[in-house]
């Protein structure tokens, strides 16, 4: 299958487009971005202009433009019909950890190593709003699906909720019965209730989004939990972690569903659309596909020689990319997983 080999460094991001099958965009520590196509190994745009590594990139959900976000502290917006730079984004004064776009906007979120979190207009490329308050770099965060509220995630321990329109620091979650140590990763229930995040002290806490109050507590993994995925559409989560587990978890009993081994640590994951698939990186540079029902390995896929990085599933759910510090992207045909469904 399909390996892009365009990068001259490590990979540290893919993110597939949410409207066009084939288009792919990849970021690493070449201080570069590429959109290129899957099938057509001709076709390949830079996205130049960056002054360090690329760590973070996002599609806008209407597939329109792509925000590309670098350790330089510098975002780039990106209009894909012309593959042109439309506008740069400057604010943060530490490097950029991640980028999210409005659910139903061209609006712009991102989280900085210098404690603070970003909103812009990505369309003009004008400022919004400043969320300020966290202790430490903010390695995660989000808007709700609703795109009513903002949820992020610091390595000062705490999860802070936020109102876009103001600004106003909603709750701040932080303290027993929450995380020991950082956060690393969160992701937000369909309905925009529920927070699920994990910290390097390998806790994972659900947290009630209205009321600030953590409403779970859900315990197993024994090092730092790297990676969050809720199932689009059955009330499961899945986990990964350096203690080299991938669990799946029923949260409506808060209660491990299935434990899965891998030989090093799970550095990221996605579930195949709203099959009952999920994929796992692992630092071993395997590509692993899981059975959430039987909690089996039902494919390995080999090819990378160092660790994976991050991993996406295009549009039609036929392909999966998965992006290594071997400085290669690759893609892995899934179309045999997608139909198949969970127990209702």
């Amino acid at each position: 299958m399909h390996t892009f080999t365009g990068h001259t460094g490590e990979l540290y991001t893919v993110v597939c487009s949410p409207t066009d099958p084939v288009l792919v965009a990849t970021g690493g520590g070449d201080d570069r971005g590429f959109l290129w196509k899957i099938g057509q190994g001709d076709w390949a745009s830079e996205l130049q202009g960056h002054k360090d590594s690329v760590s973070s990139l996002a599609f806008s959900t209407d597939g329109q433009l792509l925000a590309s976000g670098s350790l330089d502290g510098i975002i780039q917006i990106w209009d894909i019909t012309s593959a042109n730079q439309k506008s740069t984004l400057e604010g943060p004064g530490g490097g950029i950890e991640w980028v999210r776009w409005h659910p139903r906007g061209h609006v712009v979120l991102a989280g900085s190593e210098d404690s603070t979190v970003w909103m812009w207009n990505g369309d003009k490329g004008s400022y919004l709003q400043l969320f300020s308050g966290h202790g430490g770099s903010v390695t995660c965060g989000d808007f709700t699906p609703d795109g009513k509220t903002i949820c992020t995630g610091s390595n000062d321990a705490s999860l802070r909720i936020w109102n876009p329109k103001s600004g106003e620091n909603i709750h701040v979650v932080q303290g027993h019965p929450y995380h020991s140590a950082g956060l690393t990763c969160l992701a937000i229930s369909s309905d925009s209730t529920l927070a699920v995040t994990g910290s390097e002290d390998g806790s994972v806490h659900i947290v009630n989004i209205t009321t600030g109050k953590v409403v779970s507590s859900l315990a197993s993994h024994s090092d730092s939990v790297e990676c969050i995925g809720l199932a689009p559409s059955f009330p499961w989560a899945a986990t990964g972690g350096m203690d080299n587990k991938l669990i799946i978890w029923d949260l409506q009993h808060s209660l491990p569903r299935s434990t899965c081994d891998h030989e090093d640590g799970v550095t990221c994951l996605t579930w195949l659309g709203v099959s009952r698939y999920l994929a796992t990186g692992c630092a071993d540079g395997k590509v692993r596909l899981w059975d959430s029902l039987s909690g089996d390995c039902v494919r390995t896929f080999n090819g990378h020689s160092e660790p994976i990085q991050s991993l996406s599933v295009s549009a039609n759910k036929d392909f999966l990319v998965s992006v290594s510090t071997d400085g290669t992207a690759r893609v892995f045909e899934i179309e045999e997983y997608k139909q198949a469904i969970y127990p209702s």
